[in-house]
């Protein structure tokens, strides 16, 4: 939902989502504040009210903003832990690999260059863009059929092999979960609660009677700029593959400089 945003860099969308909740709050402020006062009158208290109330409704939107909050950064924090397995179980394989005899090595080394290669150059970019890169599959299939077509000769290279067999399957089900992480995020109506409940929090800001009014306008764009930057902080940690606050291949590219590079 709103993926356009994660084309924006992170500082200006922080900036835009924070600005967007402050200009909501002012705006509604200085058009709606003399109706709101004449509404309400000058009953003795009326703050008193409005702040338990503001206090009350806060507690609720609140405690679900936080919940949602440590909700997207634990599923960022699992792609990025699954991301980080798959390379590390990439580097295990090609270790192993690496003492295979010939041509069986050459070919397993090849097959798993060519997988990382593709990653980072063209995997990620489609994860980027939410997409789930379908050519990784082929490329895992042809590693798969020649390791499994390997006949060890020897009681080492069956114990090497068998090692090689438990640590490719730990690889595929790390990069199984990469895969469903990249379409990861909080469904539309949870994101439709989240900003109507918002708006409505705000919205309880005006029913305050505050003579000055340049007073009324700092302390509700302090308030309204922590609730745009959770949403802000929300909504860039939603999509772990997506926008400047997102995983990057570096795992990958670390095995490939330290380990792959010929």
């Amino acid at each position: 939902m709103f993926y356009w945003i994660y084309d924006i860099s992170s500082g200006t969308l922080a900036i835009l989502m924070a600005l967007s909740c402050i200009g909501y709050t002012w705006l509604g402020l200085v058009l709606l504040r003399p109706r709101i006062r004449k509404w309400l009158g000058p009953q003795p208290g009326e703050n008193e009210f409005v702040g338990h109330f503001l206090s009350a409704y806060g507690v609720f939107y609140g405690l679900m903003l936080g919940l949602i909050a440590v909700a997207t950064y634990q599923n960022y924090s699992d792609a990025e832990k699954a991301t980080a397995k798959e390379a590390a179980t990439l580097a295990a394989i090609y270790r192993d690999v690496s003492s295979y005899p010939e041509p069986a090595r050459s070919n397993h080394q090849g097959d798993l260059r060519e997988y990382v290669r593709y990653v980072i150059e063209e995997a990620w970019a489609d994860q980027q863009r939410g997409v789930i890169p379908a050519g990784g599959t082929a490329r895992v299939t042809k590693f798969q059929s020649d390791l499994f077509a390997f006949q060890p000769k020897t009681k080492v290279e069956e114990i090497l092999h068998a090692e090689t067999l438990r640590v490719f399957n730990d690889f595929v089900q790390a990069r199984a979960e990469r895969l469903r992480n990249v379409t990861t995020g909080l469904p539309k109506v949870l994101w439709y609660v989240v900003i109507l409940g918002g708006a409505l929090n705000l919205s309880l800001i005006w029913m305050f009677s505050i003579d000055r009014l340049s007073v009324h306008l700092a302390l509700s764009g302090i308030l309204s700029a922590f609730v745009g930057l959770m949403l802000f902080f929300i909504a860039a940690m939603d999509n772990p593959f997506r926008g400047a606050v997102s995983i990057s291949p570096e795992a990958f590219e670390i095995v490939h400089e330290r380990l792959m590079k010929q």
